[in-house]
This record gives structure tokens, sequence and C-alpha cells, in this order.
């Protein structure tokens, strides 16, 4: 399993065979117009008005440092563990993070939306370290526990695995728990975020923390600030890191304060929401259609 969290390459490629996009890198919003043929302009601010109260966010991780001052205390701890016979369970945990990864990311969740209810499941151990049967096990376990949002700032590279993830995401996009997922950092394939029941992401290069942009070319869907961002890290402190893995719980914030201004919203009307209110985006009146 690989996450999210590799700073990606000055030398890496921006494009995948085939022309696919990974990479906004040196785009910014007017460089990347979207014409979106629409009756309907979304009001300054209506893309994300709530402050995400009353909406179940868990950060599968590596784990989240209980009481940072950026983060506060969590509404819920869990592992995934593996026992010697390869049996799987998740249990209740006062651990914390192993690595920082976790805790950075539910940070970023807990500065855009301040009052979501805030959970976190640990797949992953110290330096990264983890497997895809354990991603697995804690994202069906988060799926199933009715979360509204999950943040999924890592990804498999192992096909084995795609197939079972694959059910999984559409089993979450029916039951309107949404999965937010990291792209990878460099474009090699990798899952679940190419599924198009999850919303994917990646990072842009402009210093507006609040900045979005919708990505026109296919796989990633948006992409956020994830260059050299500040986040919470183990001890209480910060530091500055880049990554994909660092875009993605903004969008992961948004959507929690999207839903919870608008509680009954699908997947597919959330992404269609950030889509509209992404910065390149264009609203314009309905075209014309003759008879």
């Amino acid at each position: 399993m690989t996450t999210a969290a590799t700073p990606a390459p000055g030398t890496a490629p921006s494009a995948a065979p085939g022309g696919l996009t990974w990479s906004l890198r040196g785009r910014r919003p007017e460089d990347i117009p979207v014409p979106a043929d629409t009756g309907w302009a979304p009001p300054a601010g209506a893309a994300a008005p709530g402050t995400g109260r009353g909406i179940r966010v868990c950060v599968v991780d590596s784990g989240v440092e209980r009481d940072h001052p950026m983060i506060g205390p969590l509404d819920g701890s869990w592992v995934v563990v593996k026992d010697a016979d390869g049996a799987i369970e998740v249990r209740e945990t006062d651990t914390g993070d192993t690595c920082g990864h976790g805790t950075a990311c539910a940070g970023i969740i807990r500065r855009t939306a301040p009052d979501c209810e805030l959970h976190s499941v640990r797949v992953l151990g110290e330096r990264f370290s983890g497997t895809g049967d354990i991603l697995l096990a804690g994202l069906r376990w988060a799926v199933r526990q009715g979360f509204d949002v999950i943040n999924l700032s890592l990804s498999t590279t192992r096909v084995r695995f795609a197939e079972e993830l694959h059910a999984l995401a559409d089993e979450a996009y029916f039951n309107r728990a949404v999965i937010v997922a990291s792209a990878h950092n460099t474009p090699v394939e990798s899952f679940p975020w190419r599924f198009a029941s999850v919303i994917s992401v990646g990072s842009h290069q402009e210093d507006d923390p609040e900045l979005y942009l919708y990505n026109p070319d296919p796989p990633v869907e948006f992409f956020a600030a994830g260059q050299n961002v500040e986040v919470p890290w183990l001890g209480g402190g910060t530091i500055r890191t880049t990554g994909n893995s660092f875009a993605t719980p903004y969008v992961a914030g948004l959507c929690a304060r999207i839903l919870s201004a608008h509680p009954r919203m699908t997947t597919f009307q959330l992404k269609n929401a950030l889509y509209l209110s992404a910065a390149n985006v264009q609203v314009g009146p309905t075209a014309s259609r003759g008879a």
C-alpha cells in the first residue's frame, strides 16, 4: 500500500499515457476556464455555507493525536488489527497517531469544518506502513458505520484489491457515505480514488488555502491547496509539507460544510455543488434549444 503523502518530485510527469491529467501545476484558475451550461448560478459562498455541525467525518489514516490544540477532542478512535492467525478486527483505541499523517489531515478538516464530529480509524503504522487488506477492512468498517464523510488520503497500488475497493466505493455512494480520496502523487494506477463513486483530489500550487479547482481532464476531479501547507503534527506542533494527502481533507471539510446545510444531498449532488462553485467554473445561462 502507498499513501499520497510522499511529496511529488518537481520532475514528476503531469500526464499519464493517453493524456490523462494528474497535475494542474503552473496553471492558474484563469488558465483552465470551464463553462457550465446551467440556469442556476450559486451565490458567493453557496458551495459551503455550513460549519459541519451534525456531520460525522471519519479520517481513515495513521490515527489522530488526541487533544492536539489545532484539532481538539475526537468523537471516536479505532484501530484495525490483525492477529497471529491473520484474523482482522476493528477495536477502540486511545493510542493516537503513529506517524503524524492522520493528525495533519484531521487538522485541515477541523479548520475547514470546525463544528463537525471528527472520528479516526487507524490503518497505517510507523513510517506510513500498511497493507491493502488492513486498508480495505478499515474503509469497509467506516462505510458501514454510516459516517457522512470519509477522508482517505492514501491508496493502494495492489490490483488484487481493486475489485473489492470498487464494490465498497459503490456501496458507500449508494448509502450516502461520501469517500473523498487522494490521487497518487505520481501518475500510477492506484485505488480507490480512480473510481467514479468517490470524490478524487489532487493538489495545486496556488497560495490561497481556500482555492479549489475543477479539473476538466480526467482522472482527478478536484484540486485544492497541497503545496507547502502548514499542518498540525505530533507533539502538539506544526510542520509544512506537500502532497495530495493535504489537499484532500480540505475538500472533505467542504463536503461536511455543504452537508451540514443540505443534509439530504446525495454524493452525486455534492459533486455537482463542488463543480459549480469551483473557482475556474464559469456559470452561464442555460443555452436555448430548438424544438
